[in-house]
């Protein structure tokens, strides 16, 4: 494998695919098969749905807490292909009897895990709109069984009139007051519009949200399917309609929870290989698509969506990394009493979001320009890393509302801890080196429903990143992880083998690029990892 061309194809990858490289989701696919039956590639959606069922029924990840929301959607999404009006006669080119015995399984699966009295144990995960999401489902869902009555469809006899129970014990209050506000044309907080589907067939030609000039609403398919309504297919004007083209062309059919995600990405891919001291060539057009939306509140993801602290974050650690600072300014925008938000009226807090915070006041401090504001920045990042420091788990991990795997905010925090936290951060840098050891699975690998290159990454990552000269049980370790972390780039696509997505939006997603670039530069630590004078280089040069 050459590391070197490795990278070089990475960081072409973010010019020529501009809008990002991310992994589809079951969540929005399915919502695009109820809302959008006539966009180019309706039955390879259905088919992606067919194809992604696990054996128990369900869809995602074995989780149930993480399988309620793709598991309603596409359950839903299959009982709307099968009892709407327009499509129960219709040439979909899938067999019928596919469909429902598709939705059948998911049905049992939801009644006997997710909804009504089975669900009261259900460990939800801090999903975005997760307790408006599911809500809206289980009520198309109902809608669909009744319909069963009128309209039966072979394989779901059983299930005409039924009604399932709320899932995992969430009402519909809340879903029902944000829909009022959407249904009054309401100012309401951006971040809700990435989720406007809930709003069902009430989202069609809302005059408030308007399309970005990328053509998205809430940079969602799924809110741009909504907001189009039924009657777009003849609607060639709207550039709307276009994004949605777009986006199934550059997925083959199925589609993405959130894109794009330009900036999200570059900075992230940036940073993680500049920290690792691979050496890349930076074309000065992805330095300016990270300075140039950088405002007083930051920069959001993408447009389409709104600022947050975690996105400004990161495109300020890259550009300090760069050697072009930017003064972190408009993260004080996101500044609470104790700790940084996401962003404005968020609910709870991100152990990540403040990592990368104090990245970026660090490594601005570091770059030798503070200038009069240099106590101010100093002041704020020793506040940042003793709230990081409070949030640490007994056994030295942190878990975050970002990302399923507790690896990615525990090396997120440790490495910041590190580097910026003072030493007074030392002990619990400590910590998370202790937990990641002991961590490590039989394989060599690391992960948190099974061994996976992302989470091998993160591991590899704090482990080099955190001390001097390795350890032997260090050396070990990571020696151990290579051949994992190799795998990862071997195969079509960036070498997935079927990974589970770990990171949080409406639905868990791969933002593969991201992850490639995880490995790279876990790969690029191993092959400059200090051995002491013992052991052997691991061959991959």
């Amino acid at each position: 494998m050459d590391l070197n061309n490795a990278v070089g194809e990475l960081i072409a990858g973010l010019v020529t695919r501009q809008w990002g490289q991310v992994t589809p989701s079951v969540y929005e696919t399915g919502r695009l098969v109820t809302f959008a039956p006539w966009l180019t590639g309706h039955e390879r959606r259905l088919g992606f749905l067919l194809e992604t069922q696990r054996p128990d029924g369900a869809w995602g990840v074995p989780d149930d807490g993480y399988a309620l929301v793709p598991t309603l959607s596409a359950v839903e999404a299959l009982l709307s292909e099968l009892t709407g009006e327009a499509r129960r006669d219709g040439g979909s080119g899938l067999h019928r009897a596919w469909l429902a015995h598709s939705a059948e399984r998911g049905l049992r699966a939801i009644r006997l895990r997710m909804c009504g009295p089975a669900a009261a144990s259900l460990d939800l995960p801090d999903l975005p709109a997760i307790e408006l999401i599911a809500p809206a489902l289980t009520e198309r869902i109902n809608v669909s069984l009744a319909r069963l009555r009128d309209r039966p469809v072979p394989g779901l006899a059983g299930w005409a009139g039924c009604e399932l129970g709320p899932p995992a014990g969430l009402s519909r209050k809340k879903l029902d007051f944000v829909r009022a506000l959407f249904a009054a044309g309401a100012d309401v907080p951006q971040k809700l519009v990435h989720a406007l589907e809930i709003a069902g067939d009430d989202a069609a030609g809302l005059p408030w949200p308007t399309p970005e000039p990328t053509g998205t609403i809430g940079a969602a398919p799924a809110a741009t399917a909504a907001w189009l309504g039924a009657d777009a297919a003849d609607d060639l004007e709207n550039p709307a309609r276009w994004y949605l083209e777009t986006v199934v062309a550059q997925h083959g059919g199925p589609v993405p929870c959130g894109f794009p995600l330009t900036v999200f990405e570059r900075g992230w891919v940036i940073a993680w290989l500049v920290r690792a001291g691979v050496r890349c060539a930076v074309p000065p057009e992805i330095v300016l698509s990270l300075t140039a939306p950088l405002g007083p509140a930051g920069t959001p993801a993408a447009e389409g969506l709104p600022a947050d602290a975690d996105t400004t974050a990161g495109a300020l650690y890259a550009l300090a990394l760069l050697g072009a600072p930017h003064r972190p300014d408009p993260l004080y925008a996101y500044e609470t009493d104790t700790h940084f938000c996401t962003w404005q009226g968020e609910e709870g807090a991100s152990i990540t979001t403040n990592a990368h915070v104090l990245e970026a006041f660090g490594e601005y401090l570091a770059a030798g320009r503070p200038g009069a504001q240099a106590s101010r920045y100093a002041a704020t990042a020793t506040k940042v890393a003793g709230w990081l420091r409070e949030q640490q788990a007994p056994d030295g991990s942190w878990s975050d509302r970002w990302h399923a795997s507790p690896l990615y905010a525990t090396a997120c925090s440790a490495i910041a801890l590190a580097r910026f936290g003072g030493p007074e951060s030392a002990a619990a840098v400590g910590a998370a080196r202790r937990w990641v050891l002991e961590a490590q699975r039989p394989d060599g690998s690391w992960g948190r429903w099974g061994g996976t290159s992302e989470e091998t990454a993160y591991a590899v990552q704090l482990l080099l990143l955190t001390g001097a000269v390795p350890a032997p049980a260090v050396r070990d370790a990571v020696d151990r992880a290579v051949p994992r972390l190799l795998r990862s780039l071997t195969g079509a696509d960036g070498g997935d083998f079927g990974e589970p997505a770990l990171w949080h939006d409406k639905d868990l997603y791969r933002p593969s690029a991201i992850v490639r670039a995880g490995v790279l530069a876990a790969l690029q630590l191993v092959r400059t990892m200090p051995r002491g004078g013992s052991g052997t280089r691991p061959m991959f040069d």
